[in-house]
């Protein structure tokens, strides 16, 4: 009802205006903006001028080095002038918006240290939709409401997207995203919508939008449900590397000067009284989470930028204070690639409860989501079954019938807690803040909470400004983060892959994935390979951890000399993302990974053991199910192998695994289905007839469902009313397959309502 009355007024009026504006925005976008394209030379040719960028081989600083200056020694571990010791700024929490503080503390010329309790990005900044958006659902309220906050909020968001876009042009790129449209009426209105977004952004702006008929979008997105489709808007936002990004980060704050030390923890705020008898915040007590050492660390101002986490540094500070977060939990899933074009999402602006579902190429995967619900906050939380089916009901009803999802076909899937806050100063503290929110306690703890990871920047930029007017300090310069590239923008290109292909002689696909995953630091990764294993050059550069997946062995030493990996999780999640990628592929993956690193950091083999246990645990909480906890690697790779015809073994239809498995048969089962099938194909023709199917199915012992097996005959098309119809190999192998899923979706799929009782739109945005 809403879109109609909003189309009927918006066509009367909204085109003429839209129309009009985008001709001058047209004109607006092509003159320069504030950014000059620079296009650097290769870095193994060019010498770096003095200053001005770290280069592509430059070391940050070791992790010990880091704790050295935390616990008020100089690096190298002498002692330190007292006078040296307290910092400007000390930032709690490595997610998005502690490095993007720390980041840009350190280049405006203060004096900043960061800590984190587990990984940067081990919380809400890896789990994220990996978008850099100005929230198009945001602009359809802010219209409907005529809601000035609103616009506001999606202005600025599109001008972070495209600063966004060129500090870190290697971690992110312009992504079009598909409207699909069933109702002629639509077109008009998102059309009219779809414009006004390219016109908020102004110069600004990226690529604009356009209209597909229905045989174009068809052709653009060939798993698209045809029926009833009249053709399509496509707009174009950003996407990133969100846990990647987020290590660029915090190693480009540290060469800017900066302390970042991860798996560091704040076990309590210090408090001093300042010349008018007022306690006020003046540091923190430390644990290294590594050794359980445990020292004080002075600053003239402390910010709490721990996301989720917020309350608990909160109620060091206050043990009183009421609870600002109101976690959200939004669910995410990883598809196989060809669920979607390479190079083009699609955007459901319709689900079942009127929020959004985005379903977006990365990675080489596809991620789908989000899920919007209540939760309580926790380190390492899991999607539910529930969420999960809800996401796969809500893709199924866009995609074309032919097209199948089953739970089998999830690599991964994760659920993130999106701080959703509450200004304690407010005068309804009930009320969520729509973007973020920066709170000052009266000792002068600094709260920076909300938002999303698109305006990472200006949250920084406005809690650093706070954080410089209350504490007093004296920066050397404003702001510079608009214009500071990351660490491996500054020499990279999109052809830059091409050169690792002839210098290091590696596959093409593995070096577009170094290049778009570690810019110009590609270099140094390469330059890691190890040449110790005989006659091969560059073998860590061959040996893939994975055979699917283009992540090598150099990136494992990479991630743990230049990126401060500490253990196998901060590697398989968040510096190679494998975990996200494929949850099962990065299970086959840890024995590898942990023995490269095991070398790197010296470890023993009790503590390679724990680091296998924690690496599985951390799995579960990526779709895989618990049992994987109590299964031997041996048992995790023993469904590989090769088809064999002559084998007589019946099927093994209960298995639990399977729901999971991306695979459901083994090749000795497929070889024991076409065995069996070959027994009564009377003619050799790839044909049985109907009455076959009965005694076939007796023979491999396929356990009878609940409701029989005709309504999966009947899905499969197979006439079996007819008891000399054909039935060909593919229709059984298919019935099969879904008596096998069915058999183990007991008590794992859910049965019940789907609704999740998700925060309403009106409160949380809608998921986006």
């Amino acid at each position: 009802m809403w879109r109609q009355q909003f189309a009927r007024k918006a066509i009367a009026y909204g085109a003429a205006t839209t129309v009009a504006g985008y001709a001058g925005y047209s004109y607006y976008k092509q003159q320069a903006g504030p950014y000059a394209r620079t296009v650097y030379a290769d870095p193994l040719e060019t010498p770096t001028p003095p200053g001005m960028r770290p280069h592509a081989f430059w070391t940050p600083p070791k992790r010990v080095e880091m704790l050295n200056d935390l616990k008020g020694l100089e690096r190298d571990g002498s002692a330190k002038a007292a006078d040296e010791r307290e910092y400007d700024l000390l930032v709690i929490g490595g997610g998005a918006t502690g490095a993007g503080c720390t980041l840009d503390a350190a280049t405006r010329g203060l004096k900043v240290a960061m800590v984190e309790r587990d990984d940067f990005a081990s919380g809400t900044s890896s789990k994220s939709t990996k978008l850099v958006h100005g929230g198009v659902r945001y602009l359809q309220k802010a219209i409907m409401g005529l809601d000035y906050e609103q616009w506001k909020m999606v202005r600025e968001a599109l001008h972070e997207r495209k600063t966004f876009l060129h500090i870190a042009p290697y971690l992110s790129n312009e992504l079009p995203i598909l409207l699909p449209v069933y109702t002629w009426w639509q077109l008009p209105y998102f059309w009219i919508g779809c414009k006004m977004y390219d016109l908020l952004a102004g110069k600004q702006g990226i690529t604009g939008s356009y209209a597909l008929g229905r045989s174009k979008t068809l052709e653009n997105f060939p798993m698209l449900r045809a029926e009833n489709l009249v053709g399509s808007l496509v707009y174009f936002d950003g996407q990133h590397n969100d846990a990647r990004m987020n290590a660029a980060l915090a190693v480009t704050a540290a060469a800017h000067g900066a302390v970042v030390a991860n798996h560091v923890e704040v076990t309590s705020l210090i408090k001093e009284k300042d010349e008018s008898g007022v306690e006020k915040v003046r540091g923190a007590m430390l644990r290294d989470n590594e050794t359980g050492e445990e020292w004080a660390v002075r600053a003239k101002g402390v910010i709490n930028a721990t996301g989720p986490f917020s309350d608990a540094i909160l109620k060091m500070d206050e043990p009183s204070m009421p609870d600002i977060v109101a976690p959200s939990s939004g669910v995410h899933l990883v598809l196989p690639s060809y669920f979607s074009p390479k190079n083009m999402g699609m955007l459901d602006p319709a689900t079942t409860d009127g929020r959004v579902v985005f379903f977006l190429p990365w990675e080489g995967g596809v991620v789908a989501g989000t899920t919007d619900t209540m939760c309580s906050v926790e380190a390492d939380p899991r999607p539910s079954e529930k969420e999960i089916e809800w996401i796969l009901s809500e893709i199924r009803r866009f995609l074309s019938p032919d097209v199948k999802i089953r739970r089998g076909d999830v690599l991964s899937a994760w659920s993130g807690i999106r701080p959703l806050v509450r200004d304690p100063k407010a005068a309804n503290t009930k009320d969520l803040v729509r973007n973020h929110m920066i709170h000052e306690s009266e000792a002068g703890l600094i709260t920076i909470a909300g938002g999303k990871w698109t305006t990472y920047r200006e949250m920084s930029k406005e809690t650093v400004d706070r954080a410089v007017e209350s504490f007093g300090l004296k920066p050397l310069r404003e702001c510079q983060t608009e214009t500071v590239r990351l660490i491996g923008s500054h020499a990279w290109s999109d052809t830059m892959f091409i050169k690792l292909v002839q210098n290091f002689g590696v596959d093409p696909d593995v070096a577009k994935h170094l290049s778009h995953n570690y810019g110009d630091r590609a270099w140094a990764v390469c330059a890691l390979a190890d040449r110790t294993n005989g006659s091969a050059q560059h073998a860590s550069l061959e040996q893939r951890i994975h055979p699917r997946y283009p992540f090598v062995e150099a990136e494992v030493r990479y991630a743990v000399q230049y990126e401060y990996a500490m253990s196998v999780v901060d590697v398989i999640a968040r510096r190679l993302r494998l975990a996200f990628l494929d949850a099962q592929a990065a299970r086959e993956a840890l024995p590898r990974v942990i023995d490269i690193m095991a070398k790197e950091l010296k470890w023993d083999d009790a503590r390679k053991q724990r680091e296998g246990r924690k690496g599985l645990e951390y799995l579960t909480t990526m779709g895989l199910p618990d049992s994987i906890l109590d299964e031997s690697p041996a048992a995790a790779n023993a469904r590989e192998g090769f088809v064999n015809m002559q084998t007589t073994r019946s099927l093994d239809f209960v298995d639990p695994a399977s729901y999971y498995r991306r695979g459901q048969f083994s090749a000795e089962e497929i070889g024991a289905i076409l065995a069996a099938f070959s027994e009564f194909d009377a003619h050799g023709d790839g044909h049985i007839e109907a009455r076959d199917i009965q005694p076939l199915f007796e023979s491999i012992k396929v356990p009878v469902p609940d409701n029989g097996f005709e309504p999966f005959l009947d899905a499969a098309g197979i006439r079996h009313s007819d008891p000399g119809n054909a039935v060909e190999f593919e229709q059984v192998f298919d019935v099969l397959g879904e008596i096998k899923e069915a058999t183990n979706a007991k008590g794992r799929k859910p049965t019940s309502d789907l609704n999740l009782n998700q925060i309403p739109t009106h409160r949380s945005g809608g998921s986006v």
